[in-house]
């Protein structure tokens, strides 16, 4: 099965959250060939996790170690680089499943 993942579901494989649950059994009742995230998830992960350092549910050191994991599982995603076709095709399928629910 291959997957995407958006920032916020990326961090629940790195650090508990609400929710984390769901994507645990995502991963054990599912076989994942594939894990795709935008070029923008390296972004939006560290400043995820730099809030929770701000906010004090993390220290520097745990943040940083969640980083350090994160960036040596980089080579095993696949990243769609952004540019206007995908953006606009990003929005599309927001709206469309947003009015679906």
């Amino acid at each position: 099965m291959k997957i995407f993942l958006d920032a916020s579901s990326l961090i629940k494989l790195y650090y508990k959250e609400e929710d984390t649950s769901y994507l645990d059994k995502l991963f054990t009742d599912h076989t994942i060939t594939e894990i795709f995230l935008s070029e923008i998830s390296k972004v939006e992960f560290f400043s995820a996790i730099y809030k929770k350092i701000r906010t004090k549910h993390l220290t520097f050191k745990n943040a940083e170690d969640i980083i350090n994991a994160f960036k040596a599982d980089e080579k095993k995603y696949h990243f769609i680089l952004l540019n206007e076709d995908i953006i606009r095709l990003s929005q599309k399928l927001i709206k469309n499943t947003d009015l679906q629910d």
